[in-house]
């Protein structure tokens, strides 16, 4: 068995974070058997469009969000692993208008390669995550599993008429992207060398608590978070739930310090390529390069949440809108 001080956590996973996703149009097809018989009152949110949670109305004043999430690592210190993974998890909660109430723990551990002392640090990462969220952390499920893996099922309340859905967009309304991008890029270069970029660290492990909730006070009813499709692909999930088009000025795009240089190297995920191979058919690049669209289809990691409707930035934010 490997001890803690020599492990390199993503070289014992093919892939990382939510790079790692079953490809959308797959994943498509895949739950397109699923999707209920007729409209249901309870349930408000289901699989139909691929929104973030599930939502269920258990009260005139009170809705019931949940979700699941989990991933491989995408960089290689155990605490700061289960740190991203967890504020990952919880922004599901966040982009549906939701405050997370409780989570429990997914952990798939390779018993025999890696020790014990690492997981449990994984599992502290998500814990520390779990206060700074307010979100009680209570037990979970545990597998003996050939590779590392870690995410949480998250439940959480919200208020059943201000909900933020991928299905609310409407013509004219501005887009706001409340952090940069590049995560996919960064960790991929990451897993290739193992030097780290503190700042997808930071993007990764913040909250997405603030933006959440400067949506609902500027009444704003649409929003979808950034992960594994990417930019483009998020975009055009909600587009196509809103029975709406979109136009996205790429040069106002903000990116995470060093992706570009990372992306020139050649450190592109695979699941970015899948990205773009699939909203390629959907999507009028006009003058826009291949380098660029990649990094616009770039598959992310605990992303920011795309908002349909202008935000307005405060002093004490930690979010960058552009």
């Amino acid at each position: 068995m490997t001890t803690p001080d020599a492990v390199r956590l993503t070289q014992y996973a093919r892939g990382g974070g939510c790079a790692c996703k079953i490809p959308p149009g797959e994943l498509e097809e895949t739950i397109a058997r699923l999707l209920p018989g007729g409209p249901g009152t309870d349930l408000m949110v289901g699989v139909e469009h691929g929104d973030d949670g599930a939502v269920v109305r258990v009260s005139p004043a009170l809705a019931v969000v949940v979700t699941a999430d989990f991933f491989t690592p995408v960089v290689d210190d155990a605490y700061t692993f289960g740190r991203i993974a967890a504020a990952n998890a919880l922004s599901d909660i966040y982009a549906m208008g939701g405050v997370p109430l409780v989570a429990v723990n997914l952990l798939g551990w390779p018993r025999d390669k890696l020790p014990a002392e690492l997981a449990a640090e994984v599992l502290r990462g998500g814990l520390d995550v779990g206060r700074a969220a307010h979100c009680h952390v209570a037990g979970g499920h545990s597998i003996d599993d050939p590779e590392p893996k870690y995410g949480m099922a998250v439940t959480g309340t919200a208020d059943p008429a201000a909900l933020l859905r991928i299905d609310a967009g409407r013509p004219g309304l501005p887009l706001s992207l409340t952090k940069p991008i590049g995560t996919g890029v960064l960790n991929a270069w990451h897993k290739a060398t193992g030097q780290v970029s503190a700042d997808a660290v930071e993007v990764m492990t913040t909250l997405n608590a603030d933006a959440s909730r400067l949506a609902l006070a500027a009444g704003i009813r649409c929003a979808t978070d950034v992960t594994g499709f990417g930019l483009l692909g998020h975009l055009f999930k909600l587009a196509r739930a809103s029975g709406v088009s979109a136009v996205l000025d790429h040069a106002a795009v903000p990116l995470i310090d060093g992706t570009r240089a990372a992306a020139r190297a050649g450190h592109m995920p695979g699941g970015t390529r899948r990205n773009l191979q699939w909203v390629r058919p959907h999507t009028d690049a006009g003058a826009v390069g291949e380098d660029d669209l990649l990094l616009l289809a770039d598959a992310q990691t605990s992303g920011g949440l795309l908002v349909a409707g202008e935000l307005v930035r405060r002093r004490d934010s930690v979010l960058t809108i552009r």
